[in-house]
């Protein structure tokens, strides 16, 4: 018998997810629903394939959307986090399972007890960060407790970069997730993590100059900074008496420092709006921060309001954006800053279609074992193949795919609202991944607690 499974949402992260499923559409008797507000975006191979359907849906026309839902098995909604709830909902009132990649909502958690009651598992937090990040430090946590180790330290952190061949710019980085996240990150709070038994905050306006640097074996220096959801998993991780749990973000060197000048200018301020951003040039968006001045230009202005000299390598970068070209215009209408900087870094930090990215993941698990403080650091590289088929999409897509068959095929059936950190879900996953180059290389090194190689004291 077939079994429908129903992909709502077909954007960047889901090329390989698709890939998956219609490789296996055969041998596990899938037929593929392809739901999506704009289905012309949708390559012909996948729309021609015998095993697939591709449909035009507006998850906010309902008619649309429960039609949709009511006919499959199961759901795989690859929509941003906040358009998932109406899509969740379905599924309770249908009686169909559902695998997110995002974060789980407070919203998506109300339907805990719901899904219990019809049997449905509600996976989330099965990408890459939140994903594969959980379920590879899961088992090495849990191989830690069955040795009879406590859990003294942990630290994580996940960058999406571009690959060292496809590396040709000044900021060393390019987008290859939703560029909107990576200009609002950090705001919305302070992070908060926990270090050596005290907790430790950095409000939004010093995140970026509070980094810590790591060295990853053949790829060189990295940079973290803090996430803002490090507590949030000490229950879900059993953690609870843990005294160091930092999560991150990762870059290279230098990054971190030159993204702070945005910060500094107020250009990632989401919050209200500009009436006139629309056909307003880079330079005119520049100046907007700037105090006025009859007689300095904008570029003196700017050295001055952020004390940058003539040596300084973040001037390079600035120039390398175009910021104070006249010519470029922004054509976005009410637009906030954030979003009038996005456009300006997508001119030039868009992936070229030969560009290849990379994903970058490094934990830290500090324990104590028989008496002794040991520590295990573990990595992983993973390269895209171009601007398709990228890092980003293969470390998101494929766990996402691979628990959505486990679910069909009854490989994992605890059901209720979940994020993958229990062994039934993530060894059989992570096996799985290691086909597809996904694994982890671990090293035993001397414990040192805190990274000592930080630009601050935690």
């Amino acid at each position: 018998m077939t079994r429908n499974i129903l992909i709502v949402g077909a954007g960047k992260s889901t090329s390989y997810l698709i890939d998956y499923f219609l490789e296996k559409a055969s041998t596990e008797n899938l037929h593929i629903t392809i739901g999506d507000i704009n289905p012309d975006a949708i390559s012909n191979a996948i729309k021609n394939h015998k095993a697939c359907t591709v449909i035009s849906l507006d998850i906010f026309i309902d008619d649309e959307r429960k039609k949709a839902i009511q006919q499959c098995d199961i759901v795989v909604s690859m929509l941003p986090a906040r358009l998932h709830m109406k899509v969740a909902e379905d599924c309770i009132f249908f009686t169909k399972h559902l695998v997110t990649a995002s974060y789980v909502s407070k919203e998506i958690k109300t339907l805990d007890q719901q899904a219990k009651d019809k049997g449905l598992v509600f996976m989330n937090e099965i990408g890459l960060d939140p994903g594969i990040d959980h379920m590879s430090a899961m088992q090495i946590i849990d191989q830690i407790r069955d040795k009879g180790g406590k859990m003294l330290l942990f630290e994580s952190f996940t960058g999406g970069l571009v690959a060292p061949e496809s590396d040709n710019n000044l900021w060393n980085y390019k987008f290859t997730w939703n560029p909107r996240n990576v200009v609002v990150a950090g705001q919305g709070g302070a992070a908060q993590f926990i270090q050596e038994g005290t907790y430790k905050y950095i409000p939004y306006h010093k995140l970026f100059r509070r980094t810590e640097f790591f060295d990853i074996e053949g790829y060189g220096r990295f940079e973290g900074y803090a996430n803002r959801d490090s507590l949030n998993y000490r229950e879900a991780y059993g953690l609870q008496d843990i005294l160091t749990l930092y999560r991150g973000t990762m870059r290279r060197v230098g990054f971190s420092k030159a993204w702070n000048m945005f910060v500094e200018l107020g250009m990632t301020d989401d919050s209200y709006t500009i009436e006139n951003s629309e056909g307003m040039s880079f330079r005119e968006f520049t100046n907007l921060f700037l105090p006025y001045s009859p007689t300095d230009s904008v570029e003196l202005k700017l050295r001055y309001y952020l004390k940058i000299e003539q040596d300084d390598p973040r001037w390079e970068k600035l120039l390398a954006l175009d910021i104070f070209n006249d010519k470029k215009l922004i054509p976005l209408k009410n637009a906030t800053p954030a979003q009038m900087l996005q456009y300006i870094l997508e001119s030039s930090w868009t992936l070229a279609d030969t560009d290849k990215d990379m994903i970058v993941m490094y934990h830290k698990f500090g324990y104590e074992l028989n008496g002794k403080k040991e520590q295990i650091d573990a990595n992983t590289v993973i390269m895209g193949e171009n601007r398709t088929h990228t890092a980003m999409a293969k470390t998101v897509g494929l766990p996402v795919a691979i628990a959505a068959l486990a679910i069909l095929n009854k490989k994992i059936t605890t059901p209720g609202v979940q994020i993958p950190i229990q062994k039934e879900v993530y060894e059989p996953i992570l096996e799985e991944l290691k086909a597809y180059g996904i694994s982890f290389k671990e090293y035993k090194v001397p414990y040192l607690g805190y990274n000592p190689d930080s630009t601050y004291d935690r």
